[in-house]
């Protein structure tokens, strides 16, 4: 049985030292040279190091412990099956390019779950610093059902109050949602991949719906960490979204950096009026969104 490429991802991710970046490299690479992955898998420290760019040491890891990591994958895998979770790398052809057209550093490896159909729709994220008033709050939730009435789809993230407030509202419309996680699938909707990942939704729908929804996380999917993991998902919330409202914008933060990587885009953007930099944001082309 010859060796996928999505069991060659998920072996490369576990070795430490290779990040997505190294594994788009590898796939790459054997696509430009024809490479089969049998045959990649048989190279020695010296031709991954000169032919891949793979530090020494990390080379000596993936070589010294592959076989076992490749097994772990065959676990994996078969876990992965039943639910048909996609694996894609910024080198597969239907890797989101959207992310990159504002992420300098965008996700070199993505898994998803559901209605992949989402990632064509004209998508829109209404977005905040942390810890909003509830002024903002409902200003969110106004944002979010003007884009729903428009026929837009929703991109959200998971576990922060802005996040829940406009997946929660595009829920209570019936519209789809793709929901950005900064955990693993398994860790975010349970071992069936069913549970709905917000509790206040579970009034409008207890599961969480593949047909209707999508599941994106850049973190392996039995894993539950990763150190910049919601600094990434912000990141990739605002990547996939054609249009994007502002609400709050904290100093110096990571929406404040988000939203000139945004404008530096062909996105649609909209900045609340009461945001500190509202006037330097809309000389940049963004719109002012007024106070409701």
């Amino acid at each position: 049985m010859s060796i996928t490429r999505r069991k060659l991802t998920l072996a490369l991710a576990e070795c430490p030292g290779i990040g997505a970046k190294t594994i788009t490299r590898i796939h790459t690479r054997n696509d430009l040279l024809g490479r089969k992955i049998d045959e990649f898998l048989r190279l020695g420290v010296e031709s991954l190091h000169e032919e891949y760019k793979i530090k020494p040491q990390t080379a000596t890891k993936w070589v010294t412990h592959r076989d076992e990591w490749m097994a772990q994958a065959d676990e994996l895998e078969a876990k992965l099956a039943p639910f048909q979770i996609h694996v894609v790398t910024a080198a597969d052809a239907h890797y989101p390019r959207i992310i990159e057209s504002l992420d300098p550093d965008p996700p070199g490896v993505l898994y998803l779950f559901g209605n992949t159909r989402l990632l064509q729709s004209e998508t829109f994220a209404v977005l905040a610093s942390r810890n909003p008033d509830e002024d903002a709050l409902r200003t969110i939730e106004a944002c979010t059902e003007e884009h729903i009435f428009n026929g837009r789809s929703l991109v959200s993230g998971h576990d922060t109050p802005t996040y829940q407030r406009s997946a929660v509202t595009a829920l209570r419309y019936g519209a789809p949602r793709t929901m950005v996680f900064d955990t693993g699938l398994f860790d975010a909707l349970g071992d069936t991949l069913r549970n709905e990942p917000f509790a206040a939704a579970r009034l409008w729908r207890y599961e969480f719906d593949r047909q209707t929804d999508l599941a994106v996380t850049f973190i392996n999917p039995i894993k539950s960490y990763h150190r910049n993991s919601n600094r990434m998902r912000d990141r990739i919330v605002a990547g996939l979204a054609k249009n994007i409202d502002f609400i709050s914008i904290s100093p110096g933060g990571n929406m404040e950096k988000i939203a000139q990587l945004s404008l530096k885009s062909t996105r649609r953007i909209r900045v609340h009026e009461s945001v500190p930099i509202a006037e330097k944001l809309e000389s940049l082309g963004a719109s002012i969104l007024a106070a409701r």
